[in-house]
């Protein structure tokens, strides 16, 4: 429960007062006045998101579409009653309204980012029919249009054709020179929405006419001619004719408006919600202010706080000095904070600051905070701050101070939050202690979070021994003898009075007889507090350089990792360099192998074979080399073992090991191979069992090729791609493969034929047959 007078001491109201500035209706701006804080957590932080997805639209340079309406609530009651009719400007009203709704509807639908406003503009529409039929019939300036329906345009063009025959037959009166010499001017003008000419007062009878009036002089009589009576009277029937038919619209449109009539009245209030929303969202911009969360564990941490009025005043009239940020922290474990300082030293404006931030923060409103920073979900929130002396009472301060506090007690509870300030004053001090400390004892008992202030140090001895609460104090520049608006928690401040009033001009005598009347005890504990912050004053500058220390060890580490990023980076560039030397080394030696093989073709020369080897250990050592790897020595090869093979890329058991021609004969996955020994180096762990699965996976998403088509590519480029293509089925089991090389002069089926004969996988292969493909196509067994 949160009372009127708690939204006034901490001028929650003030605050409502400049956000419905932005308001763009009346009853917008009363919706935004009547904000409150929200019980559900839910709803706090769906009404935080939806200001923060409007204030990311005016980001982006889209704002929320809304601009000045109407309350149409009371037209809404006024077309309830059937057969009412609503009036054209009340329309347009209406119209505007429904423009805006469909205009929101559509924006906010268009966004799939804004999924929390997309909440509200489910529920909205803007009645598409009934809008069409509003902007066919309303001029949007209280008028109905010619096209509202076909009945009403033929009407008003036979009135306008009416109207201009009769001012025709007007203007030829007036130029006829047999009338001239009678009229007193020659000009057309209407009394009593009847068509007049003004004839001399001493020539009526000389002009056939019905007199309509007379001018103040007497001279002129103002005479509507007989010529054009039956034109006026047709246009008169014309004209009762046309407002019969705007009623009939009028009662047309209304009917439809009441049918649909409560669906309208809940788009127009989630308009206005939007439009509440769009208010907060501006303020918050103004201001910079932040989203912070909430929390169901009564913790309260602000982080550069401050006071938004403070904020909004240092904006409007430009102020130099920075407002001082406030640091905050409340937990479980702690429940009662207790503040003291100098007077004028910040301590009421804390408390406000903490008090007025919940208030907004638990209303779903941004913040002036750090969007760290979070508040607890509460259930009340009371306060005792400023003089509530009443004359009509009869109570004095004190009395007034203590009905606040008694009745606070009684109320509180665990989900409550009590702003006490100035505990234990305007009694006699001994007094005033003595239920200071009990009441801080029985709202902590009791599980309520407690600020509260005071100038009673006898209180904050009490506070230093209690669990659950703790000492925080307005700091003090004791050189300059002003405050500095810092709270410091963790221990007590000083009232600083006596520097405080030698600043303000007290002389030293008053001064000193005024610390001899306080008493030894007295100036020993303010002693004590003295040499206790000039203390801490003295361990935060050594913190400070321990601190500025430790930045610069950061910054070193920094610039370690940085070094080492770019070794790292120098050293994949080298990789980098090297994989592509031996790419280009690769590529040079498989055209050697082409060459050879054609070479054996020719020559059928199976010493071709054995070069072909030697260039294959070539390959695999450069490589090697590239990839800072060394072959194992054949001696060091036991069969049985699992060695790694770099022409496969996995690991394989090794069978037999031929030291002779220094092969080795290699089982992976059920196959069969025969490798260079200088193909092996250490296993790596991955062997085709690890990587079943991973394969298994791609195999299900790549189905397994069968057949390649290598027409037009060159010799070198066909053997790069014919390599993977072989083992890769292999690999899948494939028992049989199509090469595409086509017939041509004969030189891309040769060079396929001569790497298959030493392809280690292929068993055999042939020409296609005729369905296959015939010359064009080689059918290879694995």
């Amino acid at each position: 429960m949160i009372d009127s007078e708690t939204f006034k001491s901490l001028e929650f109201d003030k605050i409502l007062s400049v956000v419905s500035s932005y308001a763009n209706s009346s009853v917008s701006r009363d919706a935004v006045l009547k904000v409150r804080p929200l019980r559900e957590r839910a709803a706090i932080e769906r009404r935080l998101r939806q200001i923060g997805e409007i204030r990311a639209l005016s980001r982006r340079g889209t704002p929320l579409g809304i601009s000045d309406f109407q309350d149409i609530s009371g037209t809404l009651d006024k077309a309830v009653p059937g057969g009412s009719i609503l009036f054209p400007d009340e329309l347009s009203d209406l119209l505007l309204v429904l423009r805006m709704v469909s205009a929101l509807t559509e924006q906010i639908k268009g966004s799939e980012d804004l999924p929390y406003l997309q909440d509200i503009a489910g529920r909205m529409s803007g009645f598409p029919d009934l809008l069409e039929v509003l902007e066919r019939s309303l001029d949007g300036k209280g008028g109905i249009v010619d096209t509202a329906s076909s009945e009403l345009s033929r009407i008003r063009t036979k009135r306008r054709n009416l109207d201009a025959g009769i001012h025709k037959k007007l203007e030829e009166i007036i130029r006829d020179k047999k009338v001239a010499p009678f009229l007193q001017d020659d000009f057309i003008t209407k009394r009593g929405e009847r068509w007049v000419i003004p004839v001399r007062m001493d020539s009526k009878g000389r002009v056939q006419g019905v007199a309509h009036d007379v001018s103040n002089s007497g001279e002129t009589v103002f005479l509507e001619p007989l010529e054009i009576i039956g034109l006026v009277n047709d246009l008169e029937n014309t004209l009762a004719e046309e407002k019969a038919e705007e009623r009939r619209i009028l009662r047309s449109i209304c009917n439809e408006i009441r049918e649909v009539v409560e669906d309208i009245e809940k788009q127009f209030m989630a308009l206005v919600n939007l439009d509440v929303l769009n208010s907060i969202a501006r303020f918050a911009d103004l201001l910079n202010l932040q989203e912070i969360g909430v929390n169901d564990r009564k913790v309260i941490e602000l982080k550069m706080a401050a006071h938004p009025l403070l904020m909004l005043l240092k904006k409007e009239e430009a102020l130099g000095d920075n407002i001082v940020p406030l640091d905050i922290s409340m937990g479980e474990d702690c429940s009662v904070m207790l503040i003291t300082g100098p007077n004028a030293g910040g301590k009421t404006i804390t408390i406000k600051t903490v008090g007025l931030i919940l208030l907004m923060a638990l209303s779903g409103m941004p913040v002036p905070a750090d969007n760290s920073s979070t508040v607890p979900v509460i259930k009340a929130l009371y306060t005792d701050i400023g003089d509530e002396q009443s004359i009509e009472d009869s109570l004095s301060t004190f009395s007034a101070h203590i009905s606040k506090i008694s009745d606070i007690i009684n109320r509180a509870g665990p989900d409550s939050i009590v702003l006490v300030d100035e505990l234990g004053t305007g009694t006699d001090p001994s007094q005033g202690v003595a239920i200071g400390c009990a009441v801080l004892k029985d709202l902590e008992e009791k599980g309520a979070t407690v600020f509260a202030t005071t100038h009673l140090f006898d209180i904050v001895t009490f506070v230093y021994g209690m669990p659950g609460m703790v000492n925080a104090s307005m700091e003090f520049d004791k050189e300059t003898l002003t405050p500095l608006y810092r709270l410091r928690t963790g221990e007590p401040g000083q009232s600083h009075a006596f520097e405080t009033a030698r600043r303000y001009g007290l002389p030293a005598r008053v001064l000193e007889f005024a610390r001899g009347i306080m008493g030894e005890g007295g100036v020993k504990f303010h002693n004590l507090l003295r040499d206790l912050h000039e203390k801490r004053d003295r361990y935060e500058i050594l913190l400070n350089e321990v601190e500025e220390d430790r930045r610069r060890l950061e910054a070193g580490k920094r610039s370690l990792q940085d070094l080492k990023g770019e070794m790292e980076r120098k050293e994949a560039e080298v990789l980098q360099r090297a994989y592509e030397e031996a790419v280009d080394i690769v590529l040079s030696v498989r055209r050697q192998v082409v060459g050879i093989v054609e070479e054996a073709r020719k020559e059928k020369d199976r010493r071709a074979v054995s070069r072909l080897d030697r260039l294959q250990l070539v390959i695999d050592e450069k490589v090697k080399v590239c990839k800072g790897e060394r072959s194992i020595p054949i001696d060091q090869i036991r069969e049985g073992e699992e060695v790694f093979v770099t022409s496969l890329g996995y690991d394989a058991e090794v069978l037999k090991v031929d030291r002779r021609r220094d092969r080795l004969s290699v089982r992976s996955r059920g196959i069969v191979l025969e490798v260079p020994a200088a193909a092996a180096v250490p296993r790596r762990g991955m062997s085709p069992k690890a990587d079943h699965t991973h394969r298994k996976k791609k195999e299900e998403i790549r189905p397994v090729v069968r057949e390649i088509n290598l027409l037009g590519l060159k010799a070198d480029e066909a053997v790069s791609r014919l390599e993977p293509f072989l083992n890769h089925a292999s690999m899948a089991g494939v028992e049989e493969v199509k090469i595409i090389h086509g017939v041509g002069r004969g030189i891309l089926k040769r060079t396929v034929s001569g790497y298959l004969v030493v392809h280690p996988l292929v068993m055999g292969f042939k020409k296609g047959e005729q369905h296959e493909g015939g010359e064009g196509v080689t059918v290879v067994s694995l």
